[in-house]
């Protein structure tokens, strides 16, 4: 599962050896400065948009990878119907970045 720390005014996604193969990406760190918002949701699945491109997708067990609309790019890493977190980014390459997580205190103080 995806490790969450916020740390010295970045967020970072620390993603696991079998995540980086399954999402075609590697880790992500964005500055604290450029999120624009944090949302806290029972299923963080309920949130993903778009056409997955590149990633993997298993309907009810996994969404790892890029998601993408016309206007829109997400990074997403959830599970199942976790709960997790939806942050809204500007100025980075993701748009958001969506993720199943526990709550974590550091990122809810960062929500506006």
């Amino acid at each position: 599962m995806t490790t969450i720390s916020v740390a010295e005014d970045q967020l970072h996604l620390e993603l696991s050896q079998w995540e980086r193969v399954g999402a075609f990406h590697g880790d992500i760190s964005v500055p604290t400065n450029s999120i624009v918002s944090v949302e806290r949701l029972e299923n963080a699945r309920s949130s993903i948009r778009g056409l997955r491109a590149p990633g993997t997708g298993w309907p009810g067990r996994i969404a790892l990878g890029t998601w993408r609309t016309r206007k829109t790019k997400d990074f997403v890493a959830v599970y199942r119907n976790e709960s997790g977190y939806v942050v809204e980014l500007e100025g980075q390459h993701f748009d958001r970045l969506i993720f199943s997580s526990p709550p974590i205190a550091e990122l809810e103080t960062l929500a506006v």
